[in-house]
């Protein structure tokens, strides 16, 4: 399961994208992305609850500003599954912030591979918000209420 070669690409089969993933993000410290950007189309496009990004420089360059932002970043992935060009993973990705505790946040990944193979579209799906109140004491009863009478 070698990609040593930096113009050697894997097919992204489910054990591959575990594979290169966990090369990613690992426990001792800073994610490193840098192996998996040969993965992603010139023109992918980017999406998560916060922003849309568009293109593999716009992308490399959130990677790199989500880097700078935490002291160590660790993403455990729960599950994967393929059909045809489609990946989904649930994951917990768990971020050390330098003036603040360990917040968990819990979601899933949809990539969308393009005929070469290529990470065309990668959409990520989380709760941000909850996600982080949950780890505030004080906040986080108050909070669910409220999103559980104006949602719920």
């Amino acid at each position: 399961m070698s990609d040593s070669n930096n113009n050697e690409r894997l097919e992204l089969t489910k054990e591959n994208v575990l594979y290169l993933w966990s090369k990613t993000y690992n426990t001792d410290g800073k994610p490193d992305w840098s192996h998996i950007f040969k993965y992603y189309s010139d023109d992918i496009v980017f999406q998560d609850s916060i922003q849309r990004i568009e293109g593999i420089d716009g992308f490399i360059a959130l990677c790199n500003r989500l880097t700078d932002r935490c002291k160590e970043l660790r993403m455990d992935i729960e599950s994967i599954v393929k059909e045809e060009n489609i990946i989904i993973m649930d994951w917990k990705m768990t971020m050390m912030f330098k003036k603040y505790p360990s917040t968990p946040i819990f979601g899933s990944t949809k990539l969308v591979l393009n005929d070469e193979g290529k990470i065309a579209m990668q959409r990520d799906y989380y709760d941000l918000w909850g996600d982080i109140f949950n780890g505030i004491p004080w906040f986080k009863k108050p909070y669910r209420k409220f999103m559980g009478k104006k949602f719920g």
